[in-house]
């Protein structure tokens, strides 16, 4: 006979044990070791598949309170409380706080989907920093979405107050414009920022040209990217200042500024740096704590490289892949980037990088021509294989300047295909008619992250070589200082930065180079961080 129901007997259909006594030892001992830290949780299917992500202030706690014995009648959630009986394992993340554990957990529900979650479906959750990059004045701008190649973006910030108030800092700290910015081009191609009376409230020259403009520009990305502790140190000596001084206003003021900026920096810093990567791609399911998970994650590769391989028609997955993009500013500093996936992993020891060198301007065509030659003809020479799949960012264009590029050295190329970014359109340099998958295919999704890690590696080596074209160009502002003791001084110093941290004692010891010019190269190279105007 069955046992009597009793108003404490769990509903038909839930289980009267926890998920942790019907899944074996292994699991038990799994929950025995999680640590009293925060972190984020995944829980998973007996597929393997992701049910749910959460974020714990303790880890031990609260993934531990889903295997208790009752746990399902306590929830009011019908969601959540149907999850726990298909709950057949679990992987954490440890974090170093709660705001990075949000974070965390926004940015893998965004990634992943799961089916299980309720919050973080969509991007209202967290404000970026746009920084357009191809206008002549890039204006920082606050946006929630990646959508435009050209730009810089920082963030997720998980508050807007403290950013909001942030970018106003930043804009006196760096002389930077924000979004309501309306600059004036003067005839002699210089820009006026502000109106007169603006130009009293930020304190910063308000004629500049873009090259000079530029330069703030970089400050700003910089101080963005968390290289902010100088920044940060000199308001706080101002605000010490302030209250040994009696203007106990003046310190409050700062004391508040500091708070914003440390409130929107350290989480931005520490979310980056510390995430780890593998859990943002969905082709590397293993976690650092995972067990068996290196397995799961080799079986997620193959599946979309198969995948890719019934979608492309190709005659087996593809082993090696590589993929072309390029960058520039409005014509300057064009380079190229290549990468390189090995059994649908980032292969960066394969990277590779190019200057553009035949041609000076504008001409994606050309540029793209000009790197898969350079690259193609090189493996050719030295009898290297080449790729499975070569992938193109762009259209019809770019995939016809590939294979120009092809025929001009004489290799037959491999299966080669364009991802236009606009509808995520796959394009054949054969007669096949483009090809939409949906949105969360695997192998769309592969080629995807293919195309954005070649897309952020040219980004990141156009930066790297603007920003060094730039500060090396302060040196063309110093009276006496001519290209051969330019020359030398970076020779000697190896970098800018490394020029700009030098004594006059030491730029003096250099031949050719007096006390009085040792001066003035010290002054004009040294960094300077202007107080912020007070209200």
């Amino acid at each position: 006979m069955p046992p009597e129901r009793t108003a404490l007997s769990p509903p038909d259909g839930l289980p009267t044990s926890s998920p942790l006594e019907t899944k074996g030892y292994a699991l038990k001992e799994k929950v025995r070791a999680l640590p009293d830290r925060p972190g984020v949780y995944l829980m998973k299917d007996r597929l393997g598949t992701i049910l749910y992500v959460g974020k714990a202030k303790s880890l031990k706690k609260r993934v531990s309170s889903y295997f208790q014995r009752g746990r399902a009648r306590s929830i009011e959630q019908p969601k959540i409380r149907s999850l726990i009986p298909l709950i057949h394992d679990f992987d954490i993340i440890e974090v170093r706080s709660e705001p990075e554990a949000l974070l965390l957990e926004g940015r893998l529900i965004k990634q992943w989907k799961p089916r299980y979650n309720t919050d973080f479906t969509d991007d209202k959750r967290f404000l970026l920093v746009r920084v357009d990059l191809s206008q002549p004045l890039p204006r920082f701008a606050l946006t929630r979405l990646r959508k435009d190649k050209h730009s810089r973006y920082f963030g997720p910030f998980p508050h807007s107050g403290p950013l909001r108030t942030t970018l106003a800092q930043m804009r006196r700290q760096f002389g930077i414009l924000l979004a309501d910015a309306t600059p004036t081009l003067l005839p002699d191609g210089r820009y006026q920022l502000y109106d007169d009376v603006r130009q009293e409230i930020y304190g910063h020259e308000n004629l500049v040209t873009p090259a000079a403009y530029r330069a703030r520009v970089d400050a700003a990305c910089a101080f963005l990217e968390g290289k902010s502790r100088e920044t940060l140190k000199t308001l706080r000596e101002q605000m010490q200042a302030a209250a040994e001084s009696l203007e106990f206003e003046k310190a409050a003021q700062l004391r508040d500024l500091i708070t914003a900026l440390d409130a929107t920096l350290e989480r931005s810093r520490r979310f980056e740096r510390h995430t780890p990567a593998q859990l943002l791609d969905p082709a590397n399911a293993s976690t650092p704590h995972s067990h068996g998970s290196a397995k799961a994650s080799a079986l997620a590769a193959t599946a979309a490289l198969a995948a890719l391989a019934r979608a492309l028609d190709l005659p087996a997955p593809p082993e090696h892949m590589e993929c072309f993009d390029i960058s520039h500013i409005s014509g300057t500093l064009v380079v190229a980037s290549m990468v390189h996936f090995t059994h649908g992993r980032p292969d960066t020891d394969r990277y590779r990088r190019y200057r553009i060198k035949s041609f000076i301007g504008n001409d994606d065509f050309r540029a793209m021509e000009e790197v898969v030659a350079r690259r193609y003809h090189r493996l050719a020479n030295e009898g290297r294989p080449l790729p499975d799949l070569i992938v193109i960012d762009g259209g019809r264009g770019q995939i016809g300047a590939a294979l120009k590029a092809f025929a001009a050295i004489e290799v037959k190329p491999p299966a080669l295909i364009g991802l236009a970014k606009k509808h995520e359109t796959i394009l054949f340099a054969d007669a096949r008619a483009p090809l939409n998958l949906s949105l969360n295919d695997p192998a769309l999704n592969l080629l995807q992250r293919l195309r954005d890690e070649a897309h952020r590696f040219a980004n990141t080596y156009n930066a790297d070589l603007r920003s060094r074209k730039i500060r090396e160009s302060l040196l063309d502002d110093i009276p006496g200082l001519g290209a051969k003791r330019k020359a030398q001084l970076l020779a000697h110093f190896g970098s800018i930065d490394r020029l700009r941290a030098a004594s006059p004692t030491a730029l003096a010891t250099l031949p050719g180079i007096g006390p009085k010019l040792a001066e003035k190269i010290h002054q004009t190279l040294r960094p300077a961080f202007p107080s912020p105007a007070t209200p």
